[in-house]
C-alpha cells in the first residue's frame, strides 16, 4: 500500500472524512427547582410559588422560591435561591451586592441592605442558600430576615 493510501485510510478512521456526521453535543438538563415554601415562615404568607428563573425579574439570579406577605400595612417579598455549593452562594451574594444602589453592609448578618429597582432588598447567604427580603424598611427586613435564615438549617 502506497503511503498516499495509508494516508488517507487514516485520515478517513480518525474522522477526517466529510461523510461522517458528528454526533450532537449533549444537552444540559435544566435543574428543577424544588419546592421550599415549607421554609418561608407562614404568618402573612399570601401566595408561594416557584420561579423558574430570574427570581424577582432580575435577570441575574437564576430560579427559586419566592412568597408574598402582607402583615399589617406591609406587603413584601421573600426568596430563596439554592445554589449548588455555599462558595456559589457567597459569588450571588457579591453579585447581587453590586447591583444595588448604595448597598449597605449588615455586618451581624454577613448580607446587604440597599435599593434594588424601586424597592429596598435586604440579601444574605448562609450555606447553599441566598436568600432575602424585599420591600421592607431595614429594622422590619432585618427581623423577617433573621426568621428565615433560621428556617435555612
Amino acid at each position: 500500500m502506497s503511503a498516499i493510501a495509508a494516508a488517507a485510510l487514516l485520515l478517513h478512521g480518525c474522522g477526517g472524512g466529510t461523510a461522517e456526521k458528528q454526533a450532537p453535543a449533549p444537552v444540559k438538563k435544566k435543574r428543577a427547582i424544588a419546592d421550599e415554601s415549607h421554609r418561608f415562615p407562614a404568618e402573612g404568607r399570601v401566595e408561594a410559588r416557584i420561579v423558574e428563573n430570574h427570581v424577582l425579574g432580575r435577570d441575574f439570579l437564576p430560579g427559586g422560591n419566592v412568597a408574598r406577605y402582607q402583615r399589617g400595612k406591609q406587603e413584601f417579598d421573600m426568596f430563596l435561591i439554592r445554589t449548588s455549593v455555599p462558595e456559589a452562594a457567597a459569588l450571588l451574594l457579591f453579585d447581587y451586592k453590586k447591583r444595588m444602589e448604595n448597598p449597605k453592609i449588615i455586618a451581624h448578618f454577613g448580607g446587604y441592605y440597599g435599593k434594588d429597582g424601586d424597592r429596598m432588598v435586604f440579601v444574605f447567604a448562609k450555606g447553599h442558600w441566598v436568600a432575602g427580603v424585599a420591600g421592607l424598611p431595614e429594622k422590619d427586613a432585618d427581623m423577617a430576615a433573621r426568621e428565615l435564615a433560621a428556617r435555612l438549617n
